[in-house]
């Protein structure tokens, strides 16, 4: 387990975060009917409930059944039917069906999640060795990933109603013009990316490492929603020399025309956020965008995606705060010419998702956590408008397909020296 990832944190430290994170999820379902939290809108999004219970059937699976010899099992069916990926502890439900299950419902994945709190309860009250406080924390980090894809997918579903209903009453800014972005010079030479401290860090951002970068520098705010329309008006969708060959086959096959949720009435353009319609603000940070459109974007634009080390040289001497989970917000807010690396979107880089050197997934089936993965992926760095607060930082790895729209990603721009 040493390899997976490490913690400094006493017990009951953890027994509080426990619970601050178990309630979290919770708050952030309330808002839901029980027949919002059954529908799956599309495969690779899941139901509410699903995510409920996966995060639940972790800590049964991982931590109970293995260390409490009288725990009995919710219900037998729920190692089926909750597990998502890891084939060495059993059979799955597919995916793509999630969304078929209407049994069990909202309020017996509650009672689930009670059961499995209450006896996570008792272990955590007692002296833990520090194997399994490693994978209490693992646990937690885990459903801190769900919460954050609770509301993606929560999106993609109310946006798919004809009714546009909004999940919550959210803040709204007053529109502001872009600005242009100010840039940050890097020197380039040698550098060391990776995990380097003390406490959590997922295995995939081990270990550290050295890098040759050439000199670069970065633009210090995201690319704004003033920035896409201006290259929309350009025939940005339109020109292919813009564009990746399985980029601009994806234009073609998916109709792009636009970032997702973006629609356009009388040469206006609004929004489908969290909060319902809203008209799109020119200063705040464009998001739902693929690698292939951010890729397309960079291209017309003069510059490129940074690399994930580029990125990383930059922001590991940064304050790790910004726009992050906050229920009155749940959406990108207005930049200036300048804003922290991290919140408000994930940004893609033009790195594959692979391993660092010397990288070995842990042993057992936790180590199919990342490793898997790695293969026809890109590597996000920095965070965004619902990544739970503390749950990031300079080292961390998100990924997603080149083609994937429904998580909130945006870009950063980078230019040569």
């Amino acid at each position: 387990m040493a390899d997976l990832m490490t913690i400094a944190c006493p017990t009951e430290t953890l027994e509080a975060d426990y619970r601050r994170v178990r309630d979290l999820t919770e708050e952030l379902a309330a808002p839901l009917s029980p027949e919002d939290q059954t529908v799956q809108s599309m495969p690779d999004t899941s139901p509410t409930k699903w995510h409920r219970a996966h995060t639940t059937w972790f800590f049964e699976t991982f931590l109970l059944q293995p260390q409490v010899p009288s725990y009995s099992m919710f219900h037998p069916a729920f190692a089926y039917l909750f597990n998502s990926y890891y084939e060495s502890v059993g059979d799955r439900f597919p995916r793509p069906h999630r969304g078929v299950v209407s049994r069990p419902g909202a309020a017996e994945v509650a009672a689930y999640r009670a059961y499995v709190d209450e006896a996570m309860g008792a272990l955590l009250s007692g002296d833990l060795a520090p194997v399994v406080a490693d994978l209490v924390a693992l646990g937690l980090h885990h459903e801190q990933q769900h919460q954050e894809l609770l509301l993606m997918d929560v999106k993609h579903l109310l946006a798919a109603n004809p009714l546009r209903p909004a999940y919550l009453a959210i803040d709204e800014p007053t529109p502001e013009p872009q600005v242009p972005a100010r840039r940050v010079a890097h020197p380039g030479g040698i550098v060391e990316i990776g995990y380097g401290g003390e406490g959590f860090a997922f295995d995939n951002e081990c270990p550290r490492h050295e890098v040759v970068l050439r000199p670069f520098t970065l633009e210090a705010r995201p690319v704004t929603c003033g920035d896409w329309i201006a290259f929309i008006s350009d025939g940005g969708y339109e020109v292919a020399e813009h564009w990746l060959a399985d980029g601009w086959a994806a234009v073609k096959a998916g109709g792009w025309r636009a970032p997702l949720y973006w629609s356009e009435l009388d040469r206006s353009w609004s929004v489908f956020t969290l909060g319902g319609e809203r008209s799109v603000n020119p200063a705040e940070p464009v998001c739902h965008v693929s690698y292939y459109e951010a890729d397309a974007f960079a291209r017309w634009a003069g510059g490129r995606l940074p690399t994930e080390a580029e990125w990383e040289a930059v922001a590991s001497s940064r304050p790790v705060e910004g726009n992050f989970l906050d229920r009155n917000v749940l959406h990108p807010g207005p930049v200036g010419s300048e804003s922290s690396l991290f919140g408000d979107v994930w940004q893609w880089t033009s790195s594959d998702y692979s391993a660092y050197p010397g990288f070995r997934p842990a042993a057992g089936a936790v180590g199919e956590y990342n490793g898997k993965f790695m293969v026809s992926q890109q590597v996000l760095r920095g965070g965004c408008c619902v990544t739970p607060v503390g749950h990031t930082r300079a080292s961390y790895r998100n990924f997603f397909p080149p083609s994937a729209r429904w998580p909130f990603t945006g870009l950063r721009l980078a230019h040569d020296s």
